[in-house]
C-alpha cells in the first residue's frame, strides 16, 4: 500500500520562530523531518504550514532540489487531497525530531499505529493519551481518517484531533524504547543534543586499523566543521581521488615528501563523505565511481614510486617490488570479497598503507618502504586465503 507523509510545520516556540526551521544536521528540523519520512518510502510529503516565509521556502526547495517531492499545504481539506484514496500517511508532529529507524519501522505496519512514551515527567511536554502514555510525536494513519478530520475540523488543531481520532478508531500503540524516542524540540539548544547523537551514529563499522585508531579526531572534527555547510560528499569523494592522481604525478617528478603529504590528506575524505550524506540521509551509492576509483588511483601512486626510484639509484627491482605489492593488494582484495575476515583491521588497505609509509618516509628509507609494503601485502593476502580455504566453514 502506498505510503505518504504530513508533517506540521506551523506551530512558534516562545522567541516567535517557526520549530520547523530550527537547525539540525547542518539544515532544518523540517528537512531532517522531511529526508526521514523520504528514506522510509514515503511519498507525496505534504507539510502543513499557515505560511511559508522566505527560511522555510528555502528549505523546501532544496529539498525539491534533491528530488523529494514537497507540497506545502494551509489546511487539512488541502492535505487530504493530496493524497491517493486508501493510502497510509505517516504522520510527523511539529518540532518533532524522530529516529528515521522509528518511521521506517513505522511505515511497515499495515495498519494504522501510533507510537507512545511513558506518561511522566520526561515527557511532560508530549501530548496525553490516557493515564500512561503520551504521544511520541509521529503516527501511521489512514487517509480516510485525515479526510473526514479534515472535514469536521473547524478551529481546532489537525495533529491533535487525528491522534484521537486514530486512537478511537482502534490504532496500534507501539511503545517507544528510550534509546529510540523521538525529540520534541522547542528550541535549537535542545536540537543539539539530538543531533551529537546523530554524528555519533553515522560513525559506521571501520575495517583498517588507520581509520579506528588514527583518524577519528580527524574525522570527527571535519564532519562537525562540515555539516553546516554547503558541501556536497560527493565533491570529498572527487578531492580524494584527485589527490591521489596527483601524487601519483608528484611521485614521478620526484617530489616524495610531498606526494605523501597528499595520500596523507585523502585518506579520512571518504569516510567524512560517508558520514555526510548519511546525517543528512542521502547515502552515498554503494557503486559510486569516484568511490571505486580511489584504489586503483591508490595502485597507481604505488607504482610510480617504484618507477622513479627505477629510474634514479634503485634499479629495476623497485618497480618490480611495487607492482608485485600491487599485485598482492588486488589479490587479498578479490579473495577476500565481501566477507568479514578474523583480524583484517590489520591487513593491507589503501588507508593502512599510506600510513605505514610514514616512518619509512622520516627515515628516507623509500626502497625499504616499497619492501616493507610489498610483505605487509603478501602476508595479507596468505592471511585471506588460508582463512577462506582452511579456516572458514563451508
Amino acid at each position: 500500500m502506498a505510503v505518504g507523509a504530513l508533517i506540521g510545520a506551523y506551530q512558534e516556540n516562545d522567541m516567535g520562530e517557526l520549530r520547523a526551521l530550527l537547525p539540525l544536521a547542518g539544515r532544518t528540523l523540517i528537512e531532517y523531518q522531511a529526508r526521514c519520512v523520504a528514506a522510509a518510502g514515503a511519498a507525496p510529503i505534504v507539510v502543513l504550514v499557515e505560511r511559508v516565509p522566505p527560511a522555510l521556502h528555502e528549505s523546501l526547495e532544496r529539498l525539491r532540489a534533491d528530488g523529494l517531492s514537497v507540497i506545502p499545504v494551509s489546511d487539512g481539506n488541502e492535505a487530504a487531497s493530496r493524497f491517493e484514496a486508501g493510502s497510509l500517511i505517516l504522520l510527523v508532529g511539529d518540532g518533532i525530531a524522530a529516529p528515521a529507524e522509528l518511521l521506517a519501522q513505522l511505515a511497515e505496519e499495515p495498519e494504522p499505529a501510533v507510537a507512545t512514551v511513558p506518561d511522566d515527567e520526561p515527557h511532560a511536554a508530549y501530548e496525553r493519551i490516557d493515564a500512561t502514555s503520551r504521544w511520541a510525536g509521529v503516527a501511521l494513519i489512514d487517509g480516510r481518517t485525515l479526510g473526514a478530520t479534515a472535514a469536521m475540523l473547524g478551529d481546532w488543531d489537525l495533529q491533535s484531533t487525528l491522534l484521537r481520532r486514530a486512537l478511537q478508531d482502534g490504532a496500534l500503540r507501539v511503545r517507544v524504547a528510550p534509546a529510540g524516542e523521538p525529540l520534541l524540540a522547542d528550541s535549537a539548544e535542545q536540537l543539539g543534543g539530538f543531533e551529537r547523537g546523530l554524528i555519533a551514529s553515522s560513525r559506521g563499522v571501520r575495517r583498517d586499523w588507520a581509520s579506528r585508531y588514527v583518524l577519528p579526531v580527524v574525522e570527527e572534527f571535519s564532519t562537525e566543521r562540515l555539516l553546516d555547510t554547503g558541501v556536497r560528499p560527493q565533491w570529498l569523494v572527487w578531492t580524494a581521488l584527485t589527490l591521489t592522481a596527483a601524487a601519483a604525478l608528484a611521485f614521478t617528478r620526484g617530489w616524495l615528501w610531498p606526494a605523501l603529504g597528499l595520500l596523507i590528506v585523502s585518506t579520512p575524505l571518504d569516510l567524512v563523505a560517508g558520514r555526510l550524506a548519511t546525517l543528512r540521509l542521502r547515502p552515498l551509492p554503494p557503486r559510486l565511481l569516484s568511490r571505486r576509483l580511489l584504489w586503483p588511483a591508490a595502485g597507481l601512486a604505488l607504482v610510480a614510486l617504484g618507477w622513479r626510484l627505477t629510474l634514479h639509484g634503485s634499479g629495476w627491482g623497485a618497480l618490480v617490488t611495487a607492482l608485485v605489492a600491487a599485485a598482492f593488494a588486488e589479490a587479498a582484495r578479490i579473495e577476500q570479497g565481501h566477507d568479514e575476515v578474523p583480524g583484517q583491521v590489520w591487513l593491507f588497505s589503501r588507508r593502512n598503507a599510506i600510513l605505514a609509509a610514514v616512518p619509512f618516509a622520516l627515515a628516507s628509507a623509500w626502497a625499504l618502504c616499497l619492501a616493507a609494503l610489498a610483505l605487509y601485502a603478501a602476508a595479507s593476502f596468505f592471511v585471506v586465503q588460508h582463512w577462506h580455504h582452511r579456516v572458514r566453514p563451508d
